[in-house]
């Protein structure tokens, strides 16, 4: 199959260079361009792309805001929305999530890591930039609604559910799971959607969070000499 790609930011060049690195994968194509939000749900609704590579900051409708028309039009229930902006802030991450999109990766991302996270949005799983995991975190500790799993349910994973999850905490995408741990992303999908059912979480983010607010995963924080202030 082949992964039918829109591509959805007011900046030319960078539209042009996505393009030409996505035509050039065997297995998807670029079907339309959109200089804007409204732009971008027009052409949705007219082309039914799998993914929507979706800018944040663009003129007129913004691509939140863009993003959250599409995932909430029951006839693009197929279609899903990476968001892919310069600005990877606490506030657009929580409003992208909040908007339905399938991931939130940054500009800086290689052309290799821009190509496996289309594959795992169109697959129908979450990516998440490690900035953006660590915004998930923050907003899920410090909410009053986080969900939270029991010990029990924690000690039901098996020793690889375990590493799978401690490795999706990180922000790892499903394919480099599988190289660090060596087996396929499929299997990778698999054990993750098996961990999700027994934590109750019902999207890879909730995932992330349940492992930092239960502790299996912790926060790093920044090492202070001793006699420093924080």
């Amino acid at each position: 199959m082949t992964i039918r790609v829109l591509l959805a930011d007011d900046q030319a060049l960078l539209v042009g260079t996505f393009q030409i690195l996505i035509d050039a994968s065997d297995d998807m194509d670029v079907i339309g361009v959109a200089g804007d939000g409204a732009k971008a749900v027009e052409v949705t609704r007219a082309t039914t792309p799998d993914v929507v590579v979706m800018d944040i900051r663009m003129p007129g409708q913004d691509g939140l805001a863009a993003a959250e028309e599409i995932t909430g039009d029951p006839a693009l229930d197929d279609t899903r929305v990476l968001v892919l902006t310069t600005f990877e802030t606490d506030e657009y991450v929580t409003r992208a999530l909040r908007a339905g999109v399938s991931g939130f990766l940054g500009k800086g991302v290689g052309p290799a890591e821009l190509l496996s996270a289309i594959r795992t949005v169109a697959a129908g799983d979450m990516v998440l930039s490690s900035l953006a995991t660590h915004a998930v975190v923050t907003r899920y500790l410090a909410g009053p609604d986080a969900a939270v799993a029991t010990p029990n349910e924690l000690r039901s994973l098996t020793p690889r559910e375990r590493e799978v999850l401690a490795q999706a905490a990180k922000g790892l995408t499903n394919d480099e799971i599988a190289e660090s741990l060596y087996v396929s992303p499929l299997t990778v999908r698999t054990f993750i959607q098996r961990i999700m059912t027994k934590l109750g979480a019902r999207h890879r983010a909730q995932l992330v969070a349940i492992a930092y607010q239960t502790g299996f995963v912790r926060v790093h924080q920044p090492h202070t000499q001793p006699g420093t202030s924080t």
